[in-house]
């Protein structure tokens, strides 16, 4: 061996090696495959990416170049204990773990660790992740935790104490660090300990926010042996190690005094513990004024993750848009691929892109990803005209149910999945009825290897109906319909993704009048606008909407065509002001010189208006703007 080379192993993995490297090459996490003396064997790209090394370097060096140096002293011991016990070891598994990037910048990782057993011996694979986002996440968490007002206790499913707030040390009169670690059954009085676990179990059974013992006389008991008077709320929590449960503790010694306090700090912890479990889930933010129920199961057989995905998304004007998709195949590349498409579509949407337009951005998109195929189905709801516009790449049939409660299926056109290419998709605009619940859904609720799809769709409707016609929540609803579709939620092949959402009313405060594009119609909008806001007792917001919405119809009298439109709209806690004119071209905001008379329109509305943006529709576009009323959150005035 010639000076300075390093000996080169070879070894033969007990697959067909290039499907074993694809699905290496694959995988969303770096990927360190070393022998049982510790030498790096085989890498990934996403390995490149997030040590900053070139695989060649890598290849045949110690795996503790990717160790902190501080740890490395210890990490060949750690090493042959796994390879003496070779047990597959999840991420995380307590430790607090470290990787070392070229740069030398260290970052905290989590690590999955599986031996293979070959004809050469004895390889160990290492899946690593870079947690440092979540473990930002987690410090803002326990930021969030140690702001709250009340005594927060985070127990797991054991009943044992593994997080608490400074409240909690103030109310209770105990360290923390005698606390972590103990049964909470040491802040229950004694009397009731018999009960409490019997209590505790049967709420990680059926786990879902409430106010803990509703109609029951509950108390803490201090340090000191003082028992007091308490409300708890509990809510739970998703994590990747598990389910937690949170308890918030109110002394409620005062309670007649402090009971609208309590409702409003129930619903502030509700607001953390469920968007603490979205950002983990990526589930989207409920549609304000929309009534929605999701479901998504990953598949319980074969690899597990899929392709499914749903959106919903706010438009503005009172618009919505709702988007499912799933990506052919299983797998982690399905899931890649998913998550690509889901963001893409979701910023697309939030320009007020059409369906069929969206659909064929989409399509490019995926037509670039090397044999992919993806049916996705995009509407936009508007509940003041009572419309739908849809369009459909391959996905399944949308069904409604009306008021009457009858189902259907919507007469829209299906086009080819996205990436077959080549192949127009086409938008369908109906008329839906107020209260009618729509329901979309993926292949995983009603394909079966035995049963025809057609039939599994109609059984699949008919479920629908009663589940609808028996519970008014979609909740219930969502939850009957599954128990229908599957018997057996522990034996279901593919992902399953089922999403309902209720046509909500028209606002019965909505204002909407044609105008000639002419210079006379500013000041007959605005006088509209004035008069409309005095009967509404909205006088706080005249002179700014009035400001705002001349800004808007000067520009599409002097700069668009017929027909102009001023709609005016109120819902619960905002005015919203809308016009719509007969040329398709966007607003584009600029610089207005000093001397200038004109191009301060799109800043005004950034400068005064809560939120506003441009959509195209039908005729040529819309440009809307909304203010809070008066008395709401971000209110005016007073």
């Amino acid at each position: 061996m010639k000076p300075g080379k390093r000996k080169q192993h070879s070894y033969t993995i007990p697959v067909a090696e290039e499907p074993f490297r694809a699905l290496l090459e694959a995988a969303p996490d770096a990927m360190v495959i070393v022998d049982d003396a510790g030498v790096i064997r085989l890498v990934n790209a996403q390995t490149e990416a997030l040590f900053g090394y070139p695989r060649s370097e890598l290849l045949g060096r110690p795996v503790e170049i990717l160790v902190p140096q501080r740890f490395r002293a210890q990490h060949p011991g750690h090493r042959l204990g796994y390879s003496s016990n070779q047990q597959v070891r999840p991420m995380g598994a307590d430790l607090e773990l470290s990787g070392l990037r070229r740069d030398g910048a260290e970052f905290p990782v989590e690590i999955s660790i599986s031996p293979l057993q070959t004809p050469d011996g004895l390889l160990i694979s290492a899946a690593v992740r870079d947690v440092s986002e979540r473990k930002a996440a987690e410090a803002r968490f326990r930021a969030l935790l140690e702001a709250a007002p009340d005594a927060i206790v985070i127990v797991d499913d054991a009943g044992t104490i593994q997080l608490v707030n400074a409240q909690t040390e103030a109310l209770f009169g105990y360290h923390r660090e005698e606390l972590l670690g103990r049964q909470v059954e040491v802040l229950v009085p004694e009397r009731f300990h018999h009960h409490h676990p019997a209590h505790r179990h049967g709420y990680v059974d059926n786990r879902r926010v409430r106010p803990m013992g509703e109609g029951l006389d509950l108390h803490g008991l201090r340090k000191d042996g003082a028992e007091f008077p308490v409300e708890i709320s509990l809510s739970p929590l998703e994590t990747p190690d598990g389910t937690l449960v949170s308890a918030a503790i109110r002394d409620v010694s005062e309670r007649k005094a402090a009971e609208k306090q309590l409702a409003e700090l129930y619903e502030q912890q509700r607001h953390v513990a469920l968007t603490l479990q979205r950002s983990l889930m990526g589930s989207p933010a409920p549609l304000p004024g929309m009534d929605t129920s999701s479901r998504y199961f990953p598949a319980r057989q074969g690899p597990g993750v899929g392709g499914d995905w749903f959106d919903l998304i706010t438009l503005g004007g009172g618009r919505v848009g709702v988007l499912i998709g799933d990506v052919m195949g299983r797998g982690l590349e399905a899931a890649a691929v998913m998550g690509q498409l889901r963001s893409a579509a979701h910023a697309l949407a939030k320009t007020g892109m059409p369906p069929c337009q969206l659909m064929r951005a989409l399509d490019a998109v995926v037509s670039e990803l090397p044999d992919q195929l993806v049916t996705c189905c995009y509407l936009i709801l508007d509940p003041d005209e009572g419309a739908l516009t849809v369009c459909s790449a391959g996905h399944l049939p949308v069904l409604q149910v009306d008021p009457a409660g009858r189902t259907g299926r919507l007469p829209i056109p299906v086009s080819v999945p996205l990436g077959v290419g080549d192949v127009p998709h086409h938008e369908t605009r109906l008329n839906v009825p107020a209260a009618s619940v729509l329901a979309l859904y993926t292949d995983g609720l009603v394909e079966t290897p035995t049963s025809d799809i057609e039939e599994q769709i109609d059984a699949l409707a008919n479920a629908l109906e009663k589940a609808v016609s028996d519970n008014p929540s979609l909740e219930r609803a969502a939850d009957s319909v599954l128990g229908t579709l599957l018997p057996d939620p522990q034996d279901y092949a593919d992902d399953v993704t089922l999403l309902l959402a209720r046509v909500p009313p028209a606002p019965l405060t909505t204002v909407s009048v044609l105008l000639p594009a002419e210079p006379i119609s500013v000041g007959k909008g605005r006088r509209l606008l004035r008069h409309t806001l005095q009967e509404w007792q909205c006088e706080d917001l005249i002179d700014t909407a009035c400001l705002l919405a001349s800004e808007l119809l000067s520009n599409a009298v002097h700069h668009a065509c017929d027909p102009l439109r001023l709609r005016l709209r109120r819902t619960g806690d905002e005015l919203n002001v809308e016009v719509s004119d007969g040329s398709p071209v966007l607003p584009q905001a600029r610089i207005a010189a000093g001397d200038e008379e004109s191009g301060r329109g799109l800043t005004l509305l950034d400068q005064l208006a809560a939120s506003w943006g441009a959509l195209p529709t039908r005729e040529g576009k819309a440009v809307w703007f909304s203010l809070p009323l008066p008395g709401s959150d971000g209110s005016v005035g007073d």
